[in-house]
């Protein structure tokens, strides 16, 4: 086993280990619809063993930011056709990250949609809408029976992904959003069967991913979770809790054999990341973080030490959309242009140069 052999995650086959991680681009347009500048990103990057998209929405609430995608409306469903299209021509494989924004939002963004969370808690600063800049709101507490609601919105988007040729979803319940906002004690303060305990916290995240799993197979379902990530404001500072939360919630959807557990942590080698994989007990794919960019050596020996089965990279697939090779081959590599991840147009997004020879 090594970075460049080949992996199987459920009903997935990749061709190697290197993982593009889902990263906010906003280029969709105020539609929400990957157009044919999309479509041409993620073609120049099929040789990456799995490309996750950029977080979409799975309703209109659950918009986090303009220009962001969806699998909402039939035309945003179409766009992303293209889009797996075009991945498939190039003998690519990519899943939709599914992704609701929860309190990480404001009307101006959703389009007047109300934004709703856990708890009735803000966020401490500010969000881009489309009108600029404004403070984040204090949602409203989604009262236990709108929950089945929104579990269908999830489930609904996984449908919608699968019908656009999409290999599968991966579920965020990571950085903050919805899902990671019910894991945080910081940011889930009911009094229901949905917060409190650890398992408690845990419990919508694993209705989620069954029901979408029930809905699509299991085989082409992933998770993503960021414990201890800290990040807008879902604070998780307690280890033991930590432990006993993520614990609850890999214990429950792992006899599921989901297609695999994607874990963005500071210390991806370390005792709870670790304990988490072992728990698991699929294929687990590891993301060191945003603190650093994750370089070919650091990607080289997580797999060597047996930390991960696969290695997810941001920064050097943006700048490299042949990052596969240029890392067999130990090549140089484009630098990122950090002005340009959150910007407009082609710029940044689809003129990195490949290496011609």
């Amino acid at each position: 086993m090594n970075l460049f052999s080949p992996l199987t995650l459920g009903e997935l086959e990749l061709p190697n280990r290197v993982v593009m991680a889902p990263l906010t681009r906003v280029r969709s347009g105020r539609d929400g619809v990957p157009g044919p500048l999309v479509v041409e990103h993620y073609r120049q990057r099929a040789s990456l063993g799995l490309i996750v998209s950029e977080g979409t929405y799975p309703s209109h609430a659950g918009q986090g930011f303009p220009g962001q995608p969806g699998l909402v409306t039939p035309e945003q469903v179409a766009g992303w056709k293209n889009v797996a299209d075009a991945v498939h021509a190039a003998g690519g494989r990519i899943v939709a990250q599914v992704m609701h924004a929860g309190r990480v939002t404001h009307e101006g963004t959703t389009g007047g949609h109300e934004v709703v969370a856990p708890s009735a808690v803000a966020i401490d600063g500010e969000t881009r809408t489309y009108e600029g800049k404004a403070p984040y709101p204090v949602p409203r507490a989604l009262r236990t029976e709108e929950l089945p609601a929104v579990i269908e919105d999830f489930v609904q988007a996984s449908r919608n992904a699968v019908a656009a040729g999409m290999d599968g979803v991966e579920i965020h319940a990571a950085n903050g959003y919805l899902l990671h906002e019910f894991l945080s004690p910081a940011s889930n303060l009911r009094e229901d069967a949905y917060g409190g305990s650890p398992a408690n916290r845990a419990r919508f995240v694993v209705e989620v991913f069954e029901a979408v799993a029930d809905a699509i197979g299991a085989g082409r379902v992933g998770i993503r979770i960021s414990p201890e990530h800290n990040i807008q404001d879902a604070l998780e500072l307690d280890a033991d809790d930590v432990q006993a939360t993520y614990g609850a919630l890999v214990d429950a959807i792992a006899p599921l054999k989901p297609a695999y557990l994607s874990i963005l942590h500071k210390d991806p080698s370390g005792p709870l990341a670790q304990d988490l994989r072992t728990r698991f007990g699929g294929p687990v794919l590891i993301n060191s973080g945003f603190g650093a960019i994750t370089t070919r050596d650091e990607a080289l020996a997580i797999l060597d030490d047996g930390h991960g089965d696969a290695v997810v990279v941001g920064r050097p697939a943006i700048a490299n959309p042949d990052l596969v090779r240029r890392w067999q081959e130990d090549l140089p590599l484009n630098t990122p242009d950090p002005q340009t991840f959150y910007s407009e147009g082609a710029k940044g997004y689809t003129d990195y140069p490949v290496l011609q020879h």
